[in-house]
């Protein structure tokens, strides 16, 4: 997301105070390891409970898939999708002094697999580049993004593609290729699962690694 964006944006609602910048993992072979994430606008990690019932409709999909998290933030979704057995992860986030803090992160966890972009994520998606099986899509709280995100997002992803959206309102399908498949809600953030089918035009499917 751009510098602009972000001055425009509204907070996700979240925690305040001690703690309020650390996490643990919920699940998977670093399950209660700490993540620690700086002072970033509009930077709030999902909530504990939520992520815990986003990977439970995720069930045991995430062996050896390739995922990406947009917008990554405090790495809370794409580092339990690594602990729980992903093959890789790409993590997009523009904020350089997050960014070094999720590569540290990666460091302490010993998370190879992990691959930690410094990019606007929505410049990102245009890019050419590898195919994913699972995308989280979680931009900052009231930024508008995530309708736009899941537009140019289906580009890079594979067929079956299942996608996390969490926002305060979630959008509609972007085409009759996306199907919404569970959605909830914790307090103000709403939150849901979509999969995509995958793109009609054959040439469309090729890709390279990012």
């Amino acid at each position: 997301m751009t510098a602009a964006r972000r001055i425009a944006n509204v907070p996700k609602p979240g925690r305040t105070g001690a703690g309020a910048n650390r996490l643990r993992i919920g699940g998977g072979l670093w399950r209660s390891r700490v993540l620690r994430f700086p002072d970033a606008e509009g930077l709030r990690p999902t909530p504990d409970r939520v992520r815990e019932t986003l990977f439970n409709w995720l069930g045991q999909r995430l062996a050896g898939l390739a995922c990406v998290d947009l917008f990554a933030g405090s790495g809370a979704l794409g580092f339990e999708a690594m602990s729980r057995g992903a093959a890789r992860v790409a993590l997009v986030e523009q904020d350089r002094k997050v960014c070094e803090q999720l590569r540290l992160s990666a460091q302490e966890l010993g998370a190879e697999g992990v691959e930690v972009v410094h990019a606007d994520a929505m410049e990102w998606l245009v890019r050419p580049g590898g195919r994913y099986d699972v995308a989280f899509v979680d931009p900052p709280y009231a930024s508008g993004l995530a309708a736009e995100a899941l537009g140019r997002l289906g580009a890079r992803l594979n067929a079956g593609a299942r996608v996390y959206v969490e926002a305060s309102e979630i959008p509609q399908s972007p085409s009759p290729a996306w199907t919404r498949l569970r959605e909830g809600t914790a307090g103000a953030v709403k939150f849901a699962l979509f999969e995509f089918a995958g793109q009609s035009d054959p040439a469309a499917r090729e890709g390279k690694e990012p």
